[in-house]
Order: structure tokens, then sequence, then C-alpha cells
């Protein structure tokens, strides 16, 4: 079975980001999304205080003091700058930015999100900017794989784990399909070559439609 790899993910995910947009990449794989934007005119916002963000640079040429929230070095763009984390916080509760993209845990099939906590005892809970960027954002993209390392789904019917957000995500993007949530239940998009319909509703614990 093919899937596509996280930077084929993140090209997708690019590829629906329109000219003009004001962004938030989330923590992890979402990040790579910023390698794939291309020549659109497009500003990356990062909750600890940057907006206008560019690539990754390019190896020996991190700047520490210049990072993402998750303390990865960024590039700036011309126009870029940097600010207060209390201003960073204002964008993203105000409904400036026009989406944000996040991982997840769980998403369910009424677009909850959960993926600060999986609620094991030994976790770390890391909720930072999740829950101001999945209400505050216009429109929430979920950037996840298809299920967990152990092949259980993670876009279920109802989250089981502790929830980010009650009906936020409007669009899914996995190593198999692109997903929209809708009124009337998840629809699919697009599955990626050499997977059909119902190999895919069997790898997904919520009812998927064409």
């Amino acid at each position: 079975m093919g899937k596509w790899s996280k930077d084929e993910m993140a090209r997708r995910v690019a590829r629906d980001i329109a000219d003009g947009m004001v962004v938030n990449l989330g923590i992890g794989m979402p990040t790579l999304v910023a390698n794939h934007l291309g020549g659109k005119e497009v500003m990356l916002h990062s909750e600890n205080g940057v907006i206008g963000m560019g690539p990754t640079p390019a190896p020996g040429e991190e700047d520490y003091d210049l990072i993402n929230a998750g303390k990865q070095p960024v590039t700036l763009r011309p126009g870029g700058c940097f600010f207060h984390h209390a201003d960073s916080f204002a964008m993203m509760r105000g409904g400036h930015l026009d989406v944000c993209v996040l991982g997840a845990f769980q998403v369910s099939g009424r677009g909850d999100l959960a993926n600060w906590h999986t609620g094991a005892p030994d976790a770390i809970p890391a909720v930072g900017g999740a829950m101001d960027l999945a209400i505050g954002a216009k429109r929430t993209w979920v950037m996840m794989e298809h299920t967990t390392k152990t092949g259980e789904p993670k876009i279920v019917e109802r989250c089981t784990y502790p929830l980010t957000g009650l009906a936020c995500v409007s669009r899914i993007y996995t190593d198999l399909a692109v997903i929209d949530v809708t009124s009337t239940g998840l629809r699919v998009v697009e599955i990626v070559d050499g997977l059909d319909f119902d190999a895919l509703q069997a790898r997904t614990a919520a009812a998927l439609r064409r």
C-alpha cells in the first residue's frame, strides 16, 4: 500500500494555501509546509512572536536567535518581524489568522480535535497555543498520519483523548487521504494512489463518504 511521505503531505497542504493568507504552522510535521509554498505571498506566523517566516534555513546557516514555537531555526522573509508573545496571542485569539495547520492525536467525525495530551499517566501535557489556534483561526486544518504506529485509527467517531477544541477542524490531511469535515460528515476529497475507498474506510473509525 502506498503512502504519501511527509514532504508530499506538506506539498499537498501548501497547494491549498492561497496568496495573501496569514497562516500558522503548528509544531512538528506542519512546519514542513513552509518549504513548499514556492513564490506564494503567504505570511507565516508563529505563536512565540514571529511573522513573515520563510523556508527552513540551509545547513550551517541556522540562527538560533530566530526560532519558531517548536524551537526550530527559521528564516525571515523581507518585511518579516518579531514581537511580544502577548501580541502574538492577540493575533490568534482575534481571528486574524486565515488558517492554522496543526498535528493531532485524534480528530472526530464532527471535527473535534485532540492534540495536546494522550491522557497517559506518564505523558507530558503540551498544549502550548493549540487551543487558541484551533478556535481563533478562521480555518483549522490537521496534518497527521492516518493511523498510530500500532495501526489504530486517528480519525474516530468520538475522541477519547482530552480535547483541544470542539468542532473546529475543517480539513484533514493524512498520509493516505485528504478529507473534509462537513455538516453531513466526513467527505473524502483525495486518496493516495493504490488505495481504494473501502481500504481507506477500514483504516478509519468514523464513517466516510465520497
